[in-house]
Formats: structure tokens, sequence, C-alpha cells
């Protein structure tokens, strides 16, 4: 096979194989448009299965004035950038791919002025294209608008025939939810593995005991402490390094509270002891650490977002949405964060809850397999427990969308 053989969603498909190899390491995350999880890219063509699960998940994310075919975080190599990285972030990378179609030769000039719009919101823009279908007219363009040009082999070797340099912008909410994504608070698989928050909070206790914190923990608190670990990482309460963990400020403050009213922390996860296995609300439970709870979980950031659209739909008149009104609601507001949040980032689930241009098929939202079980049901128990939202998480298994409610227990009235 040829190199002019590539389509668009295979140019994609090896350009993201590059850019992003692992987007499981830290601060690094990606999703492809919505428009590439169709079966077919042109009619009687169809998208090869692995092509489409290298390309996944996906999502509709609004760069600039339009949606790139790419979006994503990660710290390249230096061969990729003339600057290596943008201060203490890792950049915002925004690609547009060009293929062959039939016989169609692949604009890739047009990819280079879809890819320098993205620079109002994006730290880095590339097109990719088959390599033999750049030319050097297409390169001098690139050159002069700060855009990398990808040069991509039937091989899938993905060379760099351009560089761009890293520039600094403003930050759209879509682009703000990839970034989040990207950092450890981002929500994942990988994030929440444990439905009751004294689990997490008590994590920074046991790191602050001089004895082994797994010992400590699996003692006072939980046996699952890799899942408490985690949990208590994305929560901010301590912050995971290669050779340990550490306190963050929220974490310290933590145990300042607890040094507070017990003396030491030794005392304090002795009354932990004592509440497990309980299912009952940690803010009636233990009021104060109840309070410690909610401070904690309000500096996660998906928390205020929430609370803030609860109030306006509660403000509208919808004071007991479902979580399928729910997600409506905030797909209309905030589309890349909803899907983030909310969806399983499966090839299968994004594929059948949102089309083409990104737009929710609402009958899909009443199958609770398709959503976030780290979000419905660890997620929102932490909000229950915390005394925000009225009713407890549920396995997504088990979920029935249309009945899920997601309600303020203290909604606050117009003020006349």
């Amino acid at each position: 096979m040829s190199t002019t053989a590539l389509s668009e969603p295979q140019v994609l498909a090896h350009t993201k194989r590059r850019l992003f190899p692992d987007t499981d390491l830290p601060n690094t995350y990606a999703v492809t448009d919505t428009q590439f999880a169709t079966e077919e890219w042109l009619h009687g063509q169809p998208i090869p299965t692995a092509v489409r699960s290298a390309l996944a998940p996906f999502n509709h994310v609004r760069v600039g004035t339009g949606y790139p075919d790419l979006v994503g975080v990660r710290v390249l190599e230096p061969e990729l950038l003339a600057v290596e990285r943008l201060g203490d972030q890792p950049p915002l990378i925004a690609v547009e791919a060009k293929g062959h179609a039939r016989s169609v030769t692949p604009d890739v000039e047009r990819g280079i002025i879809q890819a320098y719009d993205r620079l109002h919101e994006a730290n880095a823009a590339y097109v990719a294209a088959p390599a033999d279908a750049i030319s050097g007219s297409a390169r001098t363009l690139a050159r002069e608008l700060n855009v990398g040009v990808l040069g991509v082999t039937a091989g899938g070797e993905v060379s760099a025939l351009e560089v761009p340099r890293v520039v600094g912008n403003h930050t759209s909410d879509d682009a703000t939810a990839i970034r989040f994504q990207a950092t450890a608070q981002g929500v994942a698989d990988r994030s929440f593995g444990l439905n009751h928050p004294k689990n997490y909070i008590a994590y920074p206790l046991a790191l602050y005991h001089p004895e082994d914190t797994v010992d400590v923990l699996s003692k006072y608190v939980v046996r699952a402490t890799d899942s408490a670990r985690k949990g208590a990482a994305f929560l901010g309460l301590i912050e995971e390094r290669p050779d340990r963990a550490t306190l963050t400020s929220l974490g310290e403050e933590v145990v300042r509270f607890a040094l507070n009213q017990y003396g030491s922390v030794e005392a304090a996860l002795a009354e932990f002891e004592n509440w497990k296995r309980t299912r009952r609300r940690f803010c009636e439970l233990a009021p104060e650490w109840g309070l410690v709870t909610r401070r904690v979980v309000w500096s996660y950031p998906a928390t205020k977002l929430l609370v803030e659209e609860l109030q306006t739909m509660h403000g509208d008149g919808l004071r007991e949405p479902s979580l399928v009104e729910l997600v409506e609601w905030l797909h209309v507001h905030h589309p890349t964060f909803t899907v983030e949040l909310f969806l399983r980032g499966t090839e299968d689930v994004r594929g059948r809850v949102l089309d083409d241009d990104g737009t929710l098929q609402l009958d899909e939202l009443e199958d609770g397999k398709v959503f976030h079980s780290p979000t419905v049901f660890h997620f929102k128990a932490m909000l229950y427990h915390s005394g925000i939202l009225t009713t407890n998480g549920t396995e997504p298994t088990n979920l029935q969308p249309t009945e899920d409610r997601w309600v303020l227990r203290e909604p606050l009235e117009p003020i006349q």
C-alpha cells in the first residue's frame, strides 16, 4: 500500500500514536473528534476496528472557532516543538488531519489554516497528512503561521517536517476540560474506587503517622489502601511522587484539624476505626468531620461546576432533575466537560451517545451502563456524605438514569 492510500482516519491514528503513545502517563490526555467514531468514513469505506480503537476516546471539543480532529495535553519531545514546554504546564495540542479520499489530493494548506485558528486557545497546533502530499509551499505557509507539519507514511512513521513554537493564550471552557482530564484530578477509571469519603480523608492522617502508612490505614480505616491513596490524590489531599507520597497544603490542614480535635493522629484514627463498615451519612455521623469532608470535596473542580448548575436548574424550576435531565442540561452549557465527567470513555459508549457532530442521543442516556462509575457512584456518594446532595450514588449496573435524582440538600431561594 502506497502512502497516497492513507485515509484521514488512518493519518490521524498514526499521529495520535506518535503524539500520545501512552495516555495513562501523568499529565497526559487526548480525545478524537466524534466524526471519527463512525463505522464508515466515506460511503463504502469502513474505518477499520483497529483504527477506531486507536482513536478512542471521542469527544466534540471546541478550540478556537472550530473542532480539531485531535486535541490533547502532553509534554512533547524536543524534536516536536521549537520550545519544549510552556511554564509549569504541558501544552494543549490541537491537530488537523488530512488524507486521501478516493482520488482527491489532501488539501494540506486548508488544514494549516484550520490548525492556525486553533492557536487562539491551543499552545501548539499541527497539520498531519500523507508525507508525499505535503508540498514545499505548504511547509512555507506553515512556518509563517507557526503551525507544525507532520508527515505520515503508510507504514505508520510520523516525521516532524516543521515544528511549531509553543505560545500562550486564553483558555475556553472546552479546553479547560481537556486540561483537567490530564491532571491528577481528572475523572478516570482510576480516580475514585471507594464510596465513602472517610477512606480518603483518613489517608493524610495515616501518612502523617510515624508508622507505615499502609499498615496504619489497614488497621484503622480500610484494607483497600491503593484505592484510598488514589482517591486522596484525586481530591488533592496528597501528591504522589515516584518514590513517595507527600501531603499537600489541603492534606496538612486535615492533619491540623485532627490534632486540634484529638491531640494526635493516633487518637483521631482510633475514632475512624469506630466507623468501619458504617453506611450512615458521614455529615450526620460525625458533623465536624462532615464539614471537613465538605471543604475537601468542594475543592475538587467538578463539584463547583455541578453545584452551580444544579442551583441554576433549581432557580429555573427544575428542582428534582434526573440524571438524564442533568446531563442534558450540562451538555448545553459545558459539553466537553459533561462528556468527560459522566460518560464512559469507551469507543462503544461515546459512539452510541454522541453523533458525528457531538450531539447527545438522549435515548441512549436511559441505559445506566453508559455512565462513568467514578462519577455516578463514588463521586455522588461523596457529595451525599458531605451533605451536598440528597441521595447516594448507584452502581451503573443498577442505575435507572431517569429515576436517579441529583438534588441539592440545601438549595438557595432567590433573594427578593
